[in-house]
């Protein structure tokens, strides 16, 4: 071979290498942006779940003041002008209310039981059928319809602060339908002779519970994030005490 086709070889040899390495310089920035991509979705995800989740535990909260009929700082709730069913006063608006006699407790589940949902304005006869109601998506759908659930402050007069604020939760904020957070609180009446029997304190009545009225309250909180997959859920019970015998 001549000197000039052998450098001729040579050269066509480099472009091939040349190439070759651009090629893979361009799957590795591929993969790299992939894999950036990936690990944003991942953490937006995260961030998201925990945002609905802080809602979810806001609710719980609002809940728990909505059935003692406080406020955050733990004063007595007040009627707000404007806002007929803060603080829940009986009246025509505010049809049902977390009631103080025993023997208040039977009419309010009446009422309740004869709601399609089981639920009015955020409280709800105990449920008898599947519990997780929140996997039901026809349920869901009902559970969260106007006049079933209650929105955050919706009772309490809380305050979520203004669509720029930092320290308020967005989803909170929001209240299209099918969007933000609810909370319903089932009314199940407790029967004041299992403190004194084994099945709750083991022979002891360390564990009685003193109630008002005789009801323990079970509260789900649900809250869906800023993305349409993104939901959380919440639920514990309550036994709200007497302060006086």
């Amino acid at each position: 071979m001549s000197p000039k086709n052998h450098s001729r070889a040579q050269k066509g040899v480099s472009l091939i290498i040349v190439i070759v390495l651009i090629m893979l310089s361009m799957l590795v920035a591929l993969w790299a942006s992939r894999s950036a991509l990936f690990n944003e979705l991942i953490v937006g995800n995260d961030a998201d779940y925990q945002r609905a989740f802080e809602a979810a535990q806001a609710m719980i909260q609002d809940a728990e003041m909505d059935i003692q009929g406080t406020k955050a700082d733990g004063s007595a709730c007040i009627p707000v002008s404007g806002q007929p069913r803060v603080c829940r006063v009986p009246d025509a608006v505010n049809t049902v209310w977390f009631v103080d006699e025993d023997r208040e407790v039977g009419d309010l589940i009446a009422i309740l039981t004869a709601q399609p949902t089981g639920c009015l304005n955020g409280i709800c006869a105990k449920r008898t059928g599947p519990q997780d109601f929140w996997n039901d998506p026809t349920t869901l759908q009902a559970m969260i319809g106007n006049n079933v659930g209650a929105r955050y402050g919706q009772y309490t007069g809380a305050l979520v602060g203004s669509t720029s604020s930092q320290s308020s939760n967005a989803i909170l904020n929001r209240t299209a339908a099918g969007t933000g957070a609810w909370y319903w609180v089932e009314v199940m009446p407790y029967d004041p002779n299992a403190g004194n029997s084994g099945l709750v304190t083991n022979g002891s009545k360390m564990l009685a519970l003193n109630l008002k009225p005789y009801v323990v309250y079970r509260i789900t909180a649900i809250a869906r994030g800023l993305k349409p997959s993104t939901q959380a859920v919440i639920q514990t019970t309550y036994a709200r005490q007497k302060t006086k015998n």
